[in-house]
């Protein structure tokens, strides 16, 4: 049979899951008469703590000393993809600041899915984790409250809601610039090349562009959405390019993976980059610089923002009831290589 949750104890008792684990693990906190609903629940639905869970928040540290006397503590860090070395980057920066902080890190992807995020976070949830980093796919200020009301501090990343910490970039920016460093070389017949489902910082990037061209005298840049972020759906993008007419003389893509893929097609095709087509990305991961012509991006501080992220989910945890909500925004900037 499926083992009970801790959340289904909590409903049960009619009380919250952090009263839950209270009882658990610090009973002495808890009114008696709270104590005995939630143990009564307890027993008519045959939980069974997860032991394996409850000794990786509650051990000592590693090393006598080595983290001081912060207990260690699980912190869960939910991303949209985490095949997207973008997210990776991000997370390595957050998992990097909370273990040095003596905490641990639970890579979780939301795949894109509102569902899937949502079982995430009830994962985390019931696994007492101190504090949820997020990039979030379909998160409401409901969410952010109850995993609040649970005690688990929660920090928004490339995303911001009332009632939360966030760390984000500003995309809008970063459009801006692309766009910009586009018309610096004489390329005004622009597209955008994006992909579904389009995440707020794209939007964000393609109206920075957008708002750039108008401001110099040229038209809004044509738009193509492909399935994905992928170098895959970036080669079919450059096919659609191509059928264009006029063809683009400059072509700014959502993210990296997709301005991989345009280049590798265009060269395919015969295409000369960037004397017939400048391409530009944004992000500079790795693979950047490596591409059959070097990728002219906007640059993510990745690593810091996702230390950022992390930054502000252990104050919370550290200020308690006198904490602040802050908004962390980190500007991009320009790395041009020969694509571009």
């Amino acid at each position: 049979m499926p083992q009970t949750s801790i959340r289904e104890v909590a409903r049960r008792a009619g009380v919250s899951v952090g009263t839950v684990s209270n009882v658990l693990n610090r009973p002495d906190l808890v009114a008696e008469a709270t104590r005995d609903r939630v143990r009564a629940a307890i027993e008519e639905l045959g939980f069974v703590r997860n032991e394996s869970a409850r000794r990786l928040r509650q051990r000592p540290d590693r090393t006598a000393g080595e983290f001081g006397d912060e207990p260690r503590r699980a912190f869960g860090v939910v991303v949209e993809d985490l095949s997207n070395p973008y997210a990776t980057g991000v997370v390595r920066g957050a998992e990097q600041a909370l273990n040095e902080a003596g905490h641990d890190v639970l890579w979780l992807s939301s795949d894109h899915s509102t569902a899937k995020e949502r079982r995430s976070l009830d994962l985390l949830e019931d696994q007492n984790a101190a504090g949820v980093l997020i990039i979030p796919v379909g998160l409401d200020r409901s969410d952010i409250a109850r995993l609040r009301a649970a005690g688990i501090s929660i920090v928004l990343i490339d995303h911001d809601e009332p009632g939360a910490c966030s760390a984000q970039v500003d995309h809008v920016a970063g459009g801006e610039i692309a766009a910009a460093h586009l018309l610096g070389i004489d390329r005004g017949r622009v597209a955008f090349v994006t992909g579904a489902p389009e995440p707020r910082p794209c939007v964000e990037r393609r109206d920075g562009a957008a708002r750039t061209l108008v401001e110099a005298g040229f038209g809004k840049p044509v738009t193509l959405v492909q399935d994905a972020l992928s170098p895959s759906e970036g080669q079919l993008g450059a096919q659609r390019l191509m059928a264009m007419s006029p063809v683009p003389n400059g072509v700014f893509c959502a993210n990296d993976l997709l301005a991989i893929g345009v280049i590798n097609e265009l060269c395919r095709l015969g295409v000369r980059v960037p004397e017939d087509i400048a391409v530009i990305g944004y992000d500079d991961i790795e693979l950047a610089a490596s591409a059959a012509v070097p990728l002219t991006t906007i640059r993510q501080p990745r690593h810091e923002l996702g230390w950022e992220a992390a930054e502000l989910a252990l104050a919370e945890i550290r200020e308690g009831k006198s904490h602040q909500h802050r908004q962390v925004v980190l500007t991009p900037d320009l790395v041009i290589r020969e694509s571009a």
